[in-house]
C-alpha cells in the first residue's frame, strides 16, 4: 500500500458522488464507490490488490466507522421507534420463517447441501448498505421507521448465525464472542447515560471546544476500536460492534459537533475507501469457470427479495421490502470464511456474491421508487441529533 494507491482510491472514489448526483437517477453514492472497485480490482483490471494487508486494515477501520455511523443514524429516541420495533421484528420472524423452505428448495435442487446457510443469507439483510441508502437519499415517514430496526436486527441475527451454520466447530466460541460485544455495549451505554445525567459529558463537550481538544472524537474511536478489537478477537464481525456502539451512542444523544467530526472523517475517506476495497474484493470472473452456479446465484439474489416480498402481505410498501432484502456483509463472510475453511464447492463463494448483487441492483431500483413515491423528507433526517448546543 503506498501513497499512489491512496491517491488512486480516493480518485475512483468521487465516481459515487459523481453517480449519484443527477437527482433524477436516485442513486445512493456507494453504488459508484463499489463499481469503481468491481473495476479496478479483481473482476477488473486488477490495479486494486484487496489482499494487501494495509488496504484490508483500512477498509475494516472504514467498516467500523461505517456501521458505528448507521447506528447513530438510527431514530432511538425517537417516540415512533418504540411501535416500529414491535413490527420490524416480527417481520424478521416472518422473513426468517420463510427463508427456510426456500433455502431448502435451493440446495435440494443444486445439490450443495447447505441448506442452513442459504437460509441465513435468504434472511439476512445488510445495515450498511440499507442505512446510507436512506440517509443519501432522505427517505422517512412510517414505513422507513419501521425498516430501521428490521434491517438491524436482521443484519445482526444473521452475523451471529453465519458462523453457527457455515464453522459448526467453532460455533460455541461465536456465540460467546457475540455475547461478549453485546454486553460491552450495554455497559457502555449505562456509562455514557450516567456521564451525560450528571453533566460530565457537557462539560467535557465544552471544554473539547473551548481549547479545540477533539475529545469525544478522540474518546469514541477508542471504544469504538477498542470495541472492533474485541470483536476480532472473538471471531465475531466488527459490524456487530460498530453498529452496537453506534445504537448506544445513538441512546444517549449524539452532540452534532461529534456527528460532523464522525462525517467528515466516514464519507469523506475512510468509507469509500472500504467500498472501493469491497468493490475491488469481488471476483464475478469465477463464476464464468461454473456456469451451474450463475444460476444458483439468481436463485439465492431472487430468493432474497421473494421473501422478503412477501412482508408486503403486512402492510410494508413494496419498495421498503426491496430495500429490506439487500444484503452484503454476510454473503461477502460466508464466501470469505467458506472458501478459507474449504467449506464451498468451486465457484459457491461466488455465487454468494452474485445473489448479493441482485438484491443492491433491486434496492438501488427500490430506493429510487420509494423516492418518487414520496417516502422522503430531507429535513428530519438527523433526529437523533442532540437539541443541546454544540
Amino acid at each position: 500500500m503506498s501513497f499512489g494507491s491512496l491517491a488512486l482510491i480516493s480518485a475512483v472514489a468521487v465516481l459515487g458522488p459523481l453517480l449519484a448526483l443527477p437527482a433524477r437517477w436516485h442513486l445512493p453514492v456507494l453504488v459508484g464507490e463499489l463499481s469503481a472497485g468491481v473495476l479496478l480490482g479483481r473482476t477488473g483490471f486488477g490495479v486494486l490488490h484487496p489482499q494487501d494487508v494495509s488496504f484490508e486494515f483500512l477498509a475494516n477501520i472504514g467498516f467500523a466507522l461505517v456501521m458505528f455511523v448507521a447506528g447513530t443514524h438510527v431514530p432511538v429516541r425517537d417516540p415512533r421507534l418504540a411501535g416500529a420495533l414491535r413490527t420490524g421484528g416480527l417481520r424478521v420472524v416472518g422473513v426468517a420463517a420463510l427463508a427456510v423452505p426456500v433455502a431448502l428448495a435451493i440446495a435440494h435442487v443444486f445439490g450443495t447441501g447447505h441448506p442452513a446457510l442459504y437460509s441465513v443469507l435468504l434472511a439476512s439483510s445488510s445495515a450498511a448498505l440499507v442505512l446510507p441508502i436512506v440517509d443519501s437519499l432522505g427517505l422517512d415517514g412510517a414505513p422507513v421507521i419501521q425498516l430501521l430496526p428490521q434491517v438491524a436486527i436482521a443484519d445482526a441475527a444473521c452475523i451471529v448465525a453465519l458462523p453457527l451454520v457455515i464453522d459448526v466447530r467453532h460455533a460455541a466460541r461465536a456465540a460467546l464472542g457475540a455475547a461478549a460485544v453485546i454486553a460491552c455495549t450495554a455497559v457502555l451505554y449505562v456509562v455514557l447515560r450516567y456521564l451525560d445525567r450528571s453533566g460530565i459529558r457537557r462539560r467535557v463537550r465544552r471544554l473539547s471546544q473551548t481549547r479545540k481538544f477533539a475529545l469525544e472524537m478522540r474518546v469514541n474511536l477508542v471504544i469504538l476500536f477498542a470495541l472492533a478489537a474485541l470483536a476480532t478477537a472473538t471471531h465475531v464481525s466488527i459490524l456487530l460492534a460498530g453498529f452496537g456502539f453506534g445504537l448506544a451512542v445513538a441512546a444517549v444523544g449524539e452532540p452534532r459537533r461529534l456527528a460532523r467530526q464522525l462525517f467528515a472523517l466516514t464519507e469523506g475517506f475512510l468509507g469509500p475507501l472500504f467500498f472501493v476495497w469491497l468493490g475491488a474484493s469481488l471476483d464475478i470472473r469465477e463464476l464464468g469457470h461454473h456456469t451451474s452456479f450463475i444460476v444458483l446465484g439468481i436463485f439465492l439474489g431472487v430468493g432474497a427479495v421473494v421473501v422478503h416480498a412477501a412482508m408486503r402481505l403486512t402492510g410494508q410498501p413494496l419498495s421498503i421490502t426491496g430495500l429490506a432484502a439487500a444484503q452484503l456483509g454476510v454473503p461477502v463472510a460466508a464466501a470469505t470464511v467458506g472458501s478459507q475453511l474449504h467449506l464451498l464447492a468451486p465457484g459457491e463463494s461466488a455465487a454468494l456474491i452474485l445473489g448479493a448483487l441482485v438484491t443492491i441492483v433491486v434496492a438501488v431500483a427500490a430506493g429510487a421508487a420509494a423516492v418518487r413515491a414520496g417516502l422522503t423528507s430531507r429535513s428530519d433526517v438527523a433526529v437523533t441529533a442532540d437539541p443541546s448546543p454544540d
